[in-house]
Order: structure tokens, then C-alpha cells, then sequence
């Protein structure tokens, strides 16, 4: 039976999701020497405050492992701090610092810059490209495979 890999529609969206992702991680890695998860981690503290690891690794669909490392690595860099829940000593509460914080705006910057870039580069199709995202967000997020 013959399977055409290019044509594959789970195959063509990971693919294409890896380099837009891999290109805007040079950005920051040669700026902030900044992993993916450490970068994801400082994206989802500095868009939604306060979180826990847990929350952090379902908001960036990471491993729990992968935003551990992250949260020790922006830790060492004081630009996260934790905060152990009193009601539940188990549960740590994340924030970014003032000097996360600062990176966090800069970074903002940086992103917007990469999305103009990438709007430029596809022109028009940005469009459709937004609404066929759209699509796939409603009808896949929140559905657990079979």
C-alpha cells in the first residue's frame, strides 16, 4: 500500500510548526542562550502570572521533566521564583521576577518582530493560514486520542 509521508497532514503541520519554531529559536538562543522550554516557561509566566509546573506543561504541552528544567534553569538566573502553596506544601507557585519580567517585555518585542517577518514572508496566505489554524484548534485541542 503505497503512504505518501509528504502529503500527510499530521507530518506537513509538525514539520512546519519545527522550522517556524526553529528559526525563532535562534533569535533568542544566540540573544538569551534560552532553550525552547526555558523560552516557553518565560512566555507562559509573563502571559498569565502566577503559575504552577503542572500549569505550565499543560498551557505549553510540555513534559513535565522538560518544564522542571526550565523552571530551575530561570531560577538560577533569578529570573523566576517559587513560592511553596501553604494549603498544599506539595504545590509550588511560579512568578517571573522584575529581571523576568524585563526579559519577558523584551522578548515580546523580539516576537512580534518574528511574526511581522513571518507575515511578510507568507503575504496573503497569512490569512488562510490563521483560519485553517483556527480550524484545527476548535475541532482538535481538548480531544484525547481514542
Amino acid at each position: 500500500m503505497d503512504f505518501d509521508l509528504e502529503a500527510f497532514l499530521p507530518y506537513r503541520l509538525n514539520r512546519a510548526a519545527e522550522c517556524v519554531s526553529l528559526r525563532f529559536a535562534a533569535e533568542y538562543r544566540g540573544r538569551y542562550d534560552m532553550t525552547r522550554p526555558e523560552w516557553r516557561t518565560l512566555a507562559a509566566l509573563g502571559a498569565k502570572g502566577r503559575m504552577t509546573a503542572t500549569e505550565i506543561g499543560a498551557h505549553s504541552a510540555m513534559h513535565k521533566t522538560k518544564v522542571s528544567r526550565a523552571v530551575r534553569a530561570l531560577e538560577e538566573r533569578r529570573w523566576l521564583r517559587r513560592q511553596v502553596d501553604e494549603a498544599d506544601r506539595r504545590i509550588e507557585h511560579l512568578e517571573l521576577t522584575a529581571a523576568g519580567r524585563r526579559i519577558h517585555a523584551e522578548m515580546v518585542v523580539l516576537a512580534r518582530r518574528y511574526e511581522e517577518e513571518l507575515a511578510t514572508l507568507l503575504g496573503d496566505g497569512i490569512r488562510a493560514l490563521e483560519a485553517g489554524l483556527s480550524a484545527v484548534e476548535t475541532a482538535m485541542i481538548g480531544r484525547r486520542p481514542a
